[in-house]
């Protein structure tokens, strides 16, 4: 399952996705925000994280303006590595590469499309594990070291 959250900035963006999983068949739960009223990104970024954290998803997608605060929220969480991604090609390579669990998607800077392309390219990336899954356990010994 995958998680969704915005802040008002990504709300629109957010609910074209929602529209298509829906038509694609693709879990998801929304954590909101619910409006296009100003609020606070940390709020919904925690929210999805929390369930990537206890289990309920296994990736996420987060909205804001830039992409850029959810994407600083998200990587708070120990086991959760996000990144912003604007292009196919970057969501291809965080996946590929870096095994990222959570993109975040800048509202202002992309197309319901373009958005559309980056998540189906980022979903339908596998991890080439080897020496990046060698990375992947160097971030998860800097996690227990300065995540407590």
């Amino acid at each position: 399952m995958i998680a969704l959250g915005a802040d008002h900035g990504g709300y629109k963006l957010k609910e074209e996705i929602k529209k298509y999983f829906d038509e694609k068949g693709i879990e998801y739960k929304d954590f909101g925000t619910y409006s296009d009223e100003r609020t606070d990104y940390p709020i919904y970024a925690k929210k999805a994280c929390e369930a990537m954290v206890n289990g309920e998803a296994d990736k996420a997608i987060l909205f804001c303006r830039s992409g850029y605060g959810m994407s600083i929220t998200a990587n708070k969480y120990k086991g959760i590595r996000a990144a912003s991604v604007y292009t196919e090609e970057t969501a291809k390579f965080a996946k590929s590469d870096d095994d990222v669990n959570l993109i975040t998607l800048g509202g202002d800077y992309l197309t319901v499309n373009e958005a559309i392309c980056i998540i189906r390219t980022w979903l339908g990336t596998e991890f080439k594990q080897g020496r990046y899954q060698e990375r992947i356990k160097m971030l998860e010994e800097i996690e227990n070291e300065n995540m407590k």
